[in-house]
């Protein structure tokens, strides 16, 4: 990295340090003047960054502010989100980023990722060349379409790429320099969008068809000849696109769908905890789940080799899963059903949700439906009626989407319910008694995956390593917070989490020999020298 000099140098928030350089600094690196007289070091910079923060009345003002602070001092932003990951996280991914992605072009201040629209054909390879760091190991990319549950928001899909590359960081030490946040802007189907003079993308409806598919395919042979050490995450494409994607591309070049791949781990990695609580086996579950996208269906798709792991057959493990949509319970007699789905659909009566529940008596009931209050008073109680401990785990982001909120579940289940959700929710007090929910995001995962295809260097990114990326996770569930009844270790530990999964991927890469790279001596000490630390 080129050192800069004066203004230049307090301008460029990967160097800058602001009044945290030193009298000798200040000296040599054209800077008296430029700055107040008393030196500050990161964590005096830390409480002003906090006390700003914490006086700011919304929480997309808290947003903007940390986003003002990451475009011009990159190690103060990430050093306070570090040390305070339960306070910030929330701010700069869900479930405030909803909200981010909702506004962006009306928040807008400056370019933090890389754009590329239809009219950008046939030169995709060459343009990637006007990106600043060429070093790239992460890529995080988004055509809009299907923000969260929020829907098309076409190129203000722009925040999910960005606040992911601010996880990779904060959550596994990537680098900020080997992150590239990527919008294919594509267009929009979103008439109010189109409409909105402020909008910043590229103002048409949606490419399809071959027009699309050939597009992505340019960018991916793009990313391959300039970022050839690149991971590639596909995040939050239509459910179809989707799978389209991942199966077209997962056995070229590495790269993941994390709403399939990385829900599932996550999911996963709750469902296995839950049996320290439940005391039940994991091969005796019955596993329900409302919804048939993306994510529920890459749920399904992970747990059948996880149930076959436990030692059931392929059949049998189908038969432990029940998916549900608003037509009631999936069964083989319904027309119409996704391809996907269609191995999990049961000889059954066609029965409503409700029904489901009482006659499928499900272990686990999993919500992935973007649709809020689908876990309904009724639902929850039913649920209470069959298990002593019933576990509810509501996945929808961002809050406004999710299935039941964990006040609700407690309630409703008169304090049974084991609950965890995708988006975080409040201590909850219910009588004399207090409940801390648990929030299965998928930052537990992502992050620790792709650090261990950095470590690596794997060929390609398999479903075995996110099976033992589940596994690890729920390992790393400590036994006091298993007793309060959280399916997830603290996410002030995320961290921690990432690096044990990290060597777990590392592991499998050797063993599926999907790289050249010898084990090193001590891999923990290898892959923690990998991991960036902010500080001056």
């Amino acid at each position: 990295m080129k050192l800069l000099r004066g203004k230049s140098l307090l301008d460029d928030p990967a160097q800058n340090k602001s009044t945290a350089f030193s009298r000798e600094e200040r000296n040599q690196l054209g800077l008296r003047g430029l700055l107040p007289y008393k030196i500050a070091d990161i964590q005096t910079q830390q409480k002003r960054v906090l006390g700003n923060l914490r006086r700011k009345n919304s929480d997309i003002e808290k947003y903007i502010f940390l986003n003002s602070l990451l475009e011009r001092n990159q190690r103060l932003f990430y050093r306070t989100m570090i040390d305070h990951i339960d306070e910030i996280m929330p701010l700069v991914y869900t479930p405030t980023v909803g909200e981010a992605c909702k506004e962006f072009a009306h928040i807008y201040r400056n370019p933090q990722g890389f754009y590329i629209t239809p009219e950008d054909r046939g030169e995709i390879a060459s343009i990637l060349d006007n990106w600043h760091e060429k070093d790239i190991r992460i890529i995080v990319v988004t055509d809009g379409e299907r923000i969260l549950g929020l829907g098309d928001l076409g190129a203000n899909g722009m925040g999910i790429s960005i606040g992911k590359t601010a996880l990779y960081v904060a959550c596994a030490g990537i680098y900020p320099s080997q992150c590239l946040p990527v919008m294919l802007d594509v267009g929009t189907n979103n008439q109010a969008l189109r409409e909105d003079l402020l909008y910043l993308g590229y103002p048409y409806p949606r490419l399809t068809g071959e027009a699309y598919f050939s597009l992505v395919d340019e960018f991916v042979r793009a990313v391959q000849e300039k970022f050839p050490n690149a991971l590639l995450q596909f995040e939050d494409f239509q459910s179809q696109h989707a799978f389209e994607l991942l199966d077209r591309y997962r056995n070229q070049v590495r790269c993941f769908n994390d709403d399939i791949q990385g829900t599932a781990a996550v999911t996963l990695a709750g469902v296995y905890s839950s049996c320290r609580i439940t005391h039940k086996r994991f091969a005796d579950l019955r596993i329900m789940l409302l919804g048939t996208g993306s994510a529920a269906s890459g749920i399904g798709e992970l747990m059948v080799p996880a149930f076959c792991a436990a030692g059931l057959s392929e059949q049998d493990a189908r038969s432990r899963l029940w998916f549900v949509d608003r037509q009631g319970l999936v069964v083989s007699s319904r027309e119409h059903i996704k391809p996907r789905i269609r191995p999990f659909a049961h000889d059954h009566a066609r029965v409503s949700f409700v029904e489901a529940i009482e006659l499928v008596r499900p272990d686990v009931l999993i919500g992935a439906t973007g649709v809020a209050g689908t876990f309904n008073e009724t639902i929850v109680k039913k649920m209470a009626e069959c298990h002593e401990r019933p576990v509810i785990i509501a996945l929808s982001n961002p809050t406004s989407h999710t299935e039941c909120t964990a006040e609700e579940a407690y309630r409703w289940s008169n304090g049974q319910a084991i609950f965890a959700s995708g988006s975080p929710f409040p201590v909850c007090k219910l009588g004399e008694s207090v409940f801390k929910p648990a929030q299965g995001n998928n930052a537990y995962i992502f992050p620790g995956v792709g650090l261990g295809i950095v470590a690596s260097h794997a060929r390609l990114v398999t479903d075995r390593m996110f099976l033992t990326a589940a596994k690890v996770l729920a390992d790393m569930v400590l036994q006091e917070e298993i007793e309060v009844g959280a399916i997830y270790p603290s996410l002030n530990r995320v961290r921690a989490v990432s690096h044990a999964i990290a060597i777990a991927v590392y592991q499998v890469a050797q063993q599926e020999e999907l790289t050249t790279h010898e084990l090193p001596h001590d891999l923990a000490a290898y892959v923690r020298s990998l991991m960036y630390e902010p500080g001056y």
